[in-house]
């Protein structure tokens, strides 16, 4: 497998099956991800589970690869996001 570890080494797809066949053989370095996700104090946070339909989480984690992030910190500030919405029309 080999390790990205610049963002400038992801080439540009002309589809999904392109970009499919190159993450089977390229995979993020750690610290590159880890440098991209925010980072909390661990006392912030709640553990929960979540089911999801199989093809909507991988729809999501498909959106989440092409924008450089991880899925679930996505998922959190998509939500974060709506509550911020919802607020302001209490």
């Amino acid at each position: 497998m080999n390790a990205i570890t610049h963002w400038s080494e992801i080439p540009e797809f002309t589809d999904e099956a392109e970009e499919a066949r190159y993450w089977e053989t390229h995979e993020l370095d750690g610290r590159l991800m880890a440098s991209s996700v925010h980072q909390t104090d661990a006392r912030e946070s709640t553990t929960i589970t979540l089911r999801f339909d199989p093809r909507m989480l991988s729809r999501i984690k498909r959106i989440a690869r092409s924008r450089y992030l991880n899925y679930q910190s996505m998922m959190k500030q998509w939500l974060a996001e709506r509550l911020e919405e919802e607020m302001r029309k209490l």
